[in-house]
């Protein structure tokens, strides 16, 4: 019988959920056999999966996907995008906008799925948290979605400590992340599952998709451990359901896990790549091109479809999910907006705070009593100004939190006020998260809990980005406000040699796209930098920070430290007209630069130094701005920078110089560092005449 032409109202209620797991199958083999290219054997697989998922088990409203107790879903192995896109579409889940509002269009249309794969569609070839409703964080690079997942389970567990009160569970949602092979055999899904098996997060389920087919071939050439036992020693509660088609052992298996306490849930669902294909079935061949149009017709005839139909969704299938996950999601939410009214009743501060952070928007007086450090010629460390004002922000802000990646002590990151407390498994209420050495799996953490609409921070030292950079990659793409803190900046660790001295880490994160990078000067510019990173509600920002303490340089004698906010400023500068020569400097340069620019005033030479902590927020400027700082007609110029010359040339014009680095560091006391490779006032102070004399910029 062909459940999908036969008339709705003789199909059994089994029947209509195979015709609905059957359209998210043919629409998956549709849209990629269009597109000419995708991964149709996941979706084949896992469509029953997806819709017990989703029409059974999930707490959603597809009319408002950003209800703040939704249940989260999270596709891991993005490639599956078609999974996703079907799911919305199918549901009828509702577009917003970037102001929170819903627009009462789809959020996914059938038209965006005949469009695949293509410029400005809204079924792009992987999850795309910014651009879709209903994608709850973008996935593609595997192991990222299980590992921001657990930020999403920390987030929960941290708003129900904070805001659930008796008869009143405002925050009780469930996390469930669907992941490959492939997102198990990346090292960022181990740091993540080992990390939430210790905080006994059972807010969390993973599915695994087992089916034992990658691109090269069977699993059994690279991947042959026992899955199950090693989540098994992280502390997870194992599950195996032996048929990815049965869909009431799906729904047996979700059901056990939300009433497990205390454990993360991992499901392994043994599964065929291809399900259905006659030919490509259990191969490689069906996991990432499409299947052929002639695989095509008799994948459809094995599943009782009409062979030549395309894009077809028939009679009864958005009924049924709107009886299904429709019905059930707007009771549940309706339930939950009655219960919030008269919660704000009774907590009218607590209901205050969760609809402003909802909003990304930050509490009255979040920047009250921020430190302001007097001039001193010895100064503070960046780390230690860093510390100061990360306690007074967690103190303003109720829900900013974060961590360090096992060197909170070193970063200066531990958050100390009393009631700060550490984030554990008995104490989910705790300010202070201690990732362990896990970089990357900090980063995606930290993503999951922004994703939760959170202000989350995560340290280490500035050469770990390397290990941490694909996560801050997807915050830029997801246009999060994560905030990375990073120190140890350059070669402030002297001894520790040039495997823990960052040379191009700071271009390499300029780099990436909508992302905000901030290398302070002094104790004053740290806090005006985290002023400026606090307000930002779509971009992330990394904040590198010295090691050693720098002078504290005095704003009655040079420009106020405010001028961070514009990226770079002028902050020295001589009187008598237009500079003959100017100095940029970032970071731990700036005094430097300073040093260098009194000791040419002394000469009678009109010298500029401009701070510059931010090429980003300087590029924000505009062009009279920009010009006000670095006038055009100058081009005797001099960068100063512990970091790669690569790139300085914007600044510096072809003909200007770099004090900076073009080799590794070197083990040594740092005032030896600092001699070796040119960082003197001196050294600058040489360099700046040079520039003015082949400028032809000065008088002599």
């Amino acid at each position: 019988m062909s459940y999908a032409t036969a008339p709705v109202e003789n199909l059994s209620a089994a029947e209509l959920d195979q015709l609905c797991i059957n359209s998210i199958r043919t629409l998956s083999i549709d849209a990629v056999q269009q597109a000419k290219s995708g991964h149709p054997g996941t979706p084949m697989a896992l469509a029953p999966l997806v819709y017990t998922i989703w029409n059974r088990v999930l707490r959603f409203d597809p009319q408002n996907p950003i209800w703040p107790n939704r249940d989260r879903f999270v596709l891991s192995n993005g490639h599956a995008s078609m999974l996703l896109w079907s799911a919305l579409h199918l549901t009828g889940v509702q577009a917003v906008n970037a102001d929170y509002e819903t627009l009462g269009t789809a959020s996914v249309s059938l038209d965006d799925i005949r469009r695949f794969r293509q410029f400005d569609s809204k079924a792009p070839g992987h999850p795309e948290y910014h651009w879709v409703s209903g994608v709850e964080t973008t996935t593609g690079p595997l192991g990222q979605g299980v590992a921001t997942s657990v930020g999403m389970a920390i987030a929960q567990k941290w708003l129900a400590n904070r805001y659930n009160r008796p008869e009143f569970e405002i925050f009780d949602y469930s996390i469930y992340a669907v992941c490959g092979d492939g997102c198990l055999m990346e090292g960022i899904a181990s740091e993540a599952a080992s990390l939430a098996g210790h905080l006994g997060l059972d807010n969390l389920c993973w599915i695994y998709d087992n089916n034992h087919i990658t691109i090269e071939g069977n699993t059994r050439i690279a991947f042959t451990e026992d899955v199950q036992t090693r989540f098994i020693a992280y502390g997870w509660n194992v599950l195996r359901v032996g048929d990815a088609n049965d869909t009431d052992r799906i729904e047996q298996a979700l059901e056990v896990f939300r009433k497990t306490k205390g454990r993360p849930t991992f499901i392994v669902l043994d599964s065929h790549i291809g399900y259905g294909s006659p030919h490509k079935q259990d191969t490689s061949a069906a996991h990432g091109e499409p299947l052929g149009d002639d695989e095509v017709r008799l994948c459809k005839k094995a599943y009782g479809w009409p062979e030549d139909a395309k894009f077809l969704v028939p009679d009864g299938v958005y009924g049924h999910f709107n009886a299904g996950i429709g019905k059930r999601g707007a009771e549940a939410r309706q339930k939950w907006m009655e219960l919030f009214e008269s919660y704000r009743a009774q907590y009218a501060d607590l209901a205050v705070e969760i609809e402003v952070m909802q909003k990304r928007e930050l509490p009255t007086g979040w920047d009250r009593n921020l430190p302001v450090f007097p001039a001193d010629p010895k100064g503070i460390a960046g780390r230690d100004a860093s510390g100061k004002t990360l306690n007074v922000l967690a103190q303003n802000i109720p829900w900013f939190l974060g961590g360090s990646a096992d060197l909170g002590p070193s970063n200066k990151t531990t958050l100390t006020f009393q009631g700060a407390g550490d984030f554990q498994a008995d104490s989910p209420g705790g300010k202070n998260l201690h990732f362990g050495i896990r970089e990357h799996g900090m980063a995606a953490t930290v993503n999951g809990l922004a994703l939760s609409k959170l202000r989350a921070f995560g340290a280490s030292f500035f050469i770990f980005s390397d290990y941490a950079r694909p996560a801050i990659r997807l915050a830029a793409l997801m246009e999060l406000p994560s905030l990375f803190i990073f120190t140890h900046d350059a070669m402030g660790d002297g001894e520790d040699g040039p495997t823990h001295q960052p040379v191009e880490h700071l271009i390499s994160l300029r780099a990436i796209p909508g992302l905000i990078t901030l290398r302070p000067g002094d104790a004053n510019e740290v806090v005006e930098a985290y002023r400026y990173i606090m307000q930002l509600r779509h971009q992330p920002a990394v904040l590198v920070l010295s090691r050693q303490a720098l002078p504290t340089l005095d704003r009655g004698k040079y420009a106020p430290a405010a001028g961070v906010s514009q990226g770079a400023y002028v902050l020295a500068d001589a009187s008598g007209g237009i500079p003959e020569v100017i100095i940029i400097a970032t970071g731990s340069e700036v005094s430097l630069a300073v040093e260098a620019h009194e000791k040419l005033l002394s000469e009678g030479i009109r010298s500029r130094v401009v701070s510059m902590p931010s090429w980003e927020i300087f590029e924000q400027q505009s062009r009279a701005y920009r010009e006000s700082v670095l006038p055009p007609n100058v081009t005797a110029r001099v960068a100063v920078e512990q970091a790669s010359t690569f790139g300085w040339e914007r600044y510096v014009g072809t003909s200007g110089q770099v004090v900076g680095m073009n080799t590794f560091g070197a083990s040594a006391p740092l005032k030896e560092l600092q001699r070796k490779f040119g960082f003197e006032p001196d050294h600058v102070v040489a360099v700046a005449k040079e520039q003015l004399a082949n400028s032809g910029n000065g008088n002599r």
